[in-house]
């Protein structure tokens, strides 16, 4: 089951959580962030959030807007 995250008021499903040292070619240098992108592009991923220890590769929830009849 995908997990849904709220940030911003938008809601994002959870299609992976990744730690952050997974985007670093040695672990005493910084995190490479074009394989960041590549990874949010393979992944299928939308927009990637960031925690304390992890990127979170998520898809948008589009609002919903209701008519009324």
């Amino acid at each position: 089951m995908k997990q849904l995250y709220k940030h911003d008021g938008k809601a994002y499903l959870i299609l992976r959580r990744v730690g952050e040292w997974r985007f670093q070619r040695k672990l005493d240098e910084p995190i490479d962030m074009e394989y960041v992108k590549m990874f949010r592009d393979w992944v299928g991923a939308d927009h990637v959030l960031r925690d304390q220890t992890h990127f979170i590769f998520c898809e948008t929830i589009p609002d919903i807007e209701f008519e009324e009849l």
